[in-house]
């Protein structure tokens, strides 16, 4: 619609120099008044035949682009459809929509609860390695730290002499246990934390 206005303004901006160099030419009296007025006609009217036939053929290519795309985003909406309405097209679409929102809020919930979940498992470690006799080589004890995410959990601890092995295990409840923890304890709880 804006071409065709854009079009009617121009032919009448058009229209009233013709009309301007038209009544100069007749009020020029050096100038021979029948071969320069035909001449002068003749490029006027070539001149707006051109930019008509211009204007023409921009909104012929301004319309046949619009209802390309028309029909390519038709065809890509009917693909795979047989002989129908455009009714049942969209139909099928707003129910496969509706469909898929259910199914995504469905995986949103499952996800929030495997998150939550998932809290509970173990998910931080920590490993401190020690010798707590001097008469024994190498360090064969330990104590290991094993936290879910909320710094909830255990440590146990394992105290290798030559004759025996001793293992202790204390809980850990948000970062704190209710007991004492030796060094070797608090080292590898904090290792564990820091993951």
């Amino acid at each position: 619609m804006r071409i065709f206005f854009a079009f009617a303004r121009a032919a009448d901006r058009h229209t009233h120099i013709l009309s301007y160099k038209f009544q100069r030419f007749v009020l020029d009296t050096k100038q021979p008044r029948c071969k320069n007025l035909k001449s002068l006609l003749q490029i006027e009217m070539s001149n707006l035949l051109i930019i008509l036939l211009s204007i023409f053929g921009i909104w012929l290519l301004v319309l046949t682009v619009v209802f390309w795309r028309f029909f390519a985003f038709f065809n890509r909406l009917t693909k795979g459809v047989e002989a129908g309405d455009l009714k049942k097209v969209l139909e099928k679409l707003l129910e496969t929509g509706n469909q898929n929102k259910k199914e995504i809020t469905e995986a949103l919930k499952r996800i929030a609860y495997v998150e939550e979940e998932g809290k509970l498992h173990i998910q931080k470690i920590g490993l401190a390695r020690f010798n707590p006799f001097k008469e024994l080589g190498g360090d064969h004890s330990f104590s290991i730290a094993i936290l879910d995410a909320e710094d909830s959990g255990v440590i146990i601890t394992s105290l290798h002499t030559r004759d025996r092995t001793r293992v202790y295990m204390k809980s850990v409840k948000k970062g704190k246990s209710s007991t004492e923890l030796s060094a070797d304890e608090n080292k590898a709880l904090m290792v564990a934390q820091k993951k």
